[in-house]
């Protein structure tokens, strides 16, 4: 399968064989735990990730089969997979930091992470360092001997800033550091990681990958199999395994990823473009608009610029309040990377754990709103919009 390309790879999740023969789609394996027959095995099997299907938390086939499928994807060794995205998100962070410890982070960043960060921070006495995500000389001087890793988006959420990959890690492996990039804005389709050098890439499968608004998950992928089998005992003890039936709603999902995150980006590329020539609006952040401070960068990292922009309005937060209470097609919702369009207001939902300073450096104002937008007819989309900007 590794010669493969992701689109296919997709499609053909790997599974189990059964007696010689295996099923078309990927059973849901919905128990608890498994039987031996022999002790021995059973113990033995307790403390590998690679060993028998001993107990639920431990491992499961369905949730196995994601990990698979998604390290594939990701072009990794191995995954775990999580009941979260902040659930994968901390199997890292909390697994490979200790008291004392130091992190870089890019300054942009999706509000449930920087609220984790300043809990590490407060709780356990690790240090926090912000640089700019394509800046490795800022990386640089911002490292110190207790430093551990950087942890980067390819593209941040929600002002879409696409991190410099290349650069970035390029720069950790040389000061002996870790990177972790959250790849979900992109997810394998757009860009993989692990091609530019990173050490970890986590997901929050609840969007893009399952894409249909109805699941809850996370996984994190690894290049090295020493330090998955390292978080993997971390993950075990911390108790967020993602449970078999999410886990198959994922693969269903994550079989049509090609053809929707095609539909997404194009939806996309045509709402930013009129809402740029919008008199009401004073700046769209997408990627794909040679307005925006990533477009060159994006333009030679990603083969498309992603489903997720936003936008600021001219009336600040009193036109984002009525914008959002006049949509009628779009869904005022949190989350994102379904089928359907939804928005929301950052600063006062995915990121309302940020201060006024913290959303001002991230570029987050009163008027932002941001767009996942779904795969409806684009003209229906903006006829939706054109009447709430009215």
């Amino acid at each position: 399968m590794s010669e493969l390309r992701p689109d296919t790879k997709a499609v053909h999740i790997p599974m189990p064989p059964i007696d010689g023969s295996r099923p078309i789609t990927m059973p849901i394996y919905q128990t608890s735990g498994f039987v031996f027959d022999d002790p021995a095995v059973m113990a033995a099997s307790m403390g590998r990730p690679d060993g028998s299907y001993v107990y639920g938390r431990y491992s499961n086939p369905t949730v196995r089969s994601l990990e698979l499928a998604v390290a594939g994807l990701e072009g990794g060794t191995s995954a775990i997979a999580t009941g979260s995205g902040m659930g994968a998100i901390n199997v890292v962070l909390l697994g490979l930091l200790r008291p004392g410890d130091h992190l870089v982070a890019q300054r942009s960043l999706y509000g449930g992470t920087a609220a984790m960060i300043n809990e590490l921070a407060e709780r356990f006495g690790i240090t926090v360092s912000y640089v700019p995500e394509n800046d490795p000389a800022a990386l640089r001087a911002a490292v110190r001997p207790e430093t551990k890793l950087i942890y980067l988006e390819t593209i941040s959420n929600p002002m879409t800033l696409v991190a410099d990959l290349p650069a970035m890690c390029q720069a950790a492996r040389e000061l002996g550091i870790l990177s972790v990039v959250d790849n979900t804005f992109a997810t394998p389709l757009l860009c993989r990681p692990f091609e530019h050098g990173a050490d970890i890439v986590v997901h929050s499968t609840t969007k893009y990958l399952s894409g249909h608004t109805d699941v809850v998950g996370g996984i994190a992928v690894f290049a090295d199999q020493e330090l998955y089998e390292r978080a993997w005992r971390f993950a075990i003890e911390l108790g967020a395994s993602a449970d078999p039936f999410a886990a198959w709603l994922t693969l269903r999902g994550l079989q049509t990823l090609a053809l929707r995150m095609e539909r997404h980006c194009s939806n996309a590329e045509f709402l930013a473009t009129r809402l740029a020539e919008h008199p009401a609006v004073t700046a769209v952040h997408w990627p794909g608009l040679a307005s925006h401070p990533s477009y060159e960068l994006a333009g030679k990292l990603l083969p498309g610029f992603g489903g997720v922009f936003s936008f600021d309005l001219a009336g600040g937060r009193a036109a984002g309040e009525k914008f959002m209470s006049s949509v009628r097609l779009a869904l005022l919702a949190p989350s994102l990377g379904g089928v359907e369009t939804l928005i929301l207001h950052p600063a006062t939902t995915s990121h309302r754990s940020l201060s006024p300073d913290e959303l001002r450096r991230s570029g987050i104002g009163e008027g932002t709103v941001r767009v996942s937008v779904g795969i409806e007819h684009p003209e229906d989309l903006w006829a939706d919009v054109a009447q709430a900007l009215a």
